[in-house]
């Protein structure tokens, strides 16, 4: 504990302000699968289904409708929501009225095929209608079968605050919904629809409401968040403003897209202290024959260049990515360029994944998914090999340094304090090292070759 010197203590977190539930109001279990927007999503689904009388329960068994959130955009994801909903259709056996059904972008993405393959889901709804789910969730409940997946050009879900089920310390706030890339590969202009900026108004309120609450970060999202316009103000523009709001801490945003990252961006992260030393820039590959394949917009070179230029305005900056193998008519030498690239750039973690066709891409209907699953699994197996050297190395090069840690609560095992350090490197403290959502001085003395280990 000695090496702990404590920076700021305002007590712990405070919880939303939300009203006791009605112990005999129809209760829902919400479960989560995919990426932070579907976390913030889920937040925003349980807001307003407490403001439509319902109550929210951690065991399904407890529950009267069984709401999954799901992911579209990987293959796996939607496997893996299948046999998860399969496996709570057992509820119904106490329970034969219980209600299972599913929200988000598997929702929209596979609507005609849900019937067919599970005719037990009674409850399909996109990631525009949540502003209604309480009132379709109630007329699932009455016996009718229930879709509501069209796409609005319009809703943000201005003046609706969410309630999230989170530590109380780091809180999402949904800046911008939709895409207009149109990546080859991607299935998120035709789940979420088009691009639209939240009114920056809202996004302040928001924000300032979670820092009322006691949340010491804020994590601005968007699919491509640095994209972000609306009317005369951009991105750059909006994080400069979100940081000037009393008592948030720290700032982070996921995910920027690298075409998008403007100087101004870099410049306002480089002289403000607030937004936090770290970057997720997704790479996919670093050939140009795929990237140009992929219509990413930019080339391995012009990737390269962005992340020295991040680097020499942020010192210490910490880079994650995503990297995909197997794309439609990937070579040797095209996998062999993302891995000189990987060398390269040497990120301090990333998300790697095989490439599977989603159906209704630009690549499932021009491409050919040409890679055969098994030289998908060995490139798999060759990115994850190099970057566990890269991860490991990043987390060896912390060893000695002191960081600012932001206290999140107790650890899994329950027998260490967990943090975060500004480069979002998991910290490990002595349980009692402090609250959540107190920052703590701590020296880094080890590392488990996924977290930090501070004495």
């Amino acid at each position: 504990m000695a090496d702990l010197v404590q920076l700021r203590r305002s007590g712990a977190p405070q919880p939303p302000e939300t009203t006791q539930a009605d112990p005999s109001a129809p209760a829902v279990y919400l479960e989560t699968f995919g990426c932070q927007m579907n976390a913030a999503d889920s937040a925003l689904i349980s807001g307003q289904l407490g403001r439509g009388g319902y109550r929210a329960v951690q065991d399904p068994a407890e529950a009267d409708v069984i709401l999954i959130n799901t992911c579209a955009i990987r293959e796996k994801a939607e496997d893996r929501v299948w046999g998860r909903t399969s496996q709570l259709l057992k509820h119904r056996a106490d329970n034969p009225d219980l209600v299972i059904g599913i929200t988000g972008c598997m929702a929209e993405h596979l609507k005609d095929k849900v019937a067919a393959r599970a005719p037990y889901i009674s409850l399909v709804a996109g990631p525009d209608s949540y502003r209604s789910i309480a009132e379709l969730v109630d007329r699932a409940r009455g016996g009718e079968s229930v879709v509501d997946v069209k796409l609005d050009k319009e809703e943000v879900y201005d003046e609706l605050d969410p309630h999230a089920d989170d530590d109380g310390v780091s809180g999402f706030v949904t800046i911008q919904r939709g895409c207009d890339k149109f990546c080859t590969f991607c299935v998120v202009p035709y789940t979420r629809g088009r691009e639209r900026g939240v009114a920056p108004r809202e996004v302040l309120r928001h924000a300032r409401v979670l820092a009322e609450r006691g949340y010491k970060e804020v994590v601005l999202l968007g699919q491509t968040v640095n994209s972000y316009v609306y009317e005369d103000v951009d991105f750059a523009a909006l994080l400069k403003t979100v940081a000037q709001i009393d008592g948030i801490e720290r700032i982070r945003f996921t995910s920027p897209y690298p075409v998008d990252f403007s100087p101004r961006v870099i410049e306002v992260m480089a002289t403000e202290p607030k937004v936090c030393p770290q970057v997720h820039l997704p790479l996919q590959s670093g050939s140009d024959v795929m990237l140009q394949s992929m219509r990413r917009g930019y080339s391995r070179q012009q990737f390269i260049d962005l992340v020295g230029a991040l680097r020499e305005a942020v010192p210490h900056l910490a880079l994650s990515t995503d990297l995909m193998v197997g794309f439609c008519g990937e070579t040797d030498e095209d996998h062999a360029q993302t891995l000189s690239a990987m060398r390269e750039v040497r990120f301090d973690s990333a998300f790697m994944f095989k490439y599977s066709d989603r159906g209704i891409t630009y690549a499932s209907r021009k491409l050919v998914d040409d890679v055969p699953p098994e030289v998908k699994g060995a490139r798999l197996r060759d990115v994850i090999e190099l970057q566990e050297e890269h991860t490991h190395a990043s987390h060896n090069a912390q060893v000695g340094k002191t960081v600012d840690a932001l206290i999140l609560g107790t650890s899994k095992r329950g027998d260490k304090t967990l943090a975060c350090a500004p480069t979002y490197h998991k910290v490990l403290l002595p349980l009692g090292a402090g609250e959540p959502g107190d920052l703590v001085r701590a020296t880094i003395s080890g590392t488990t070759g996924h977290s930090l280990l501070a004495l």
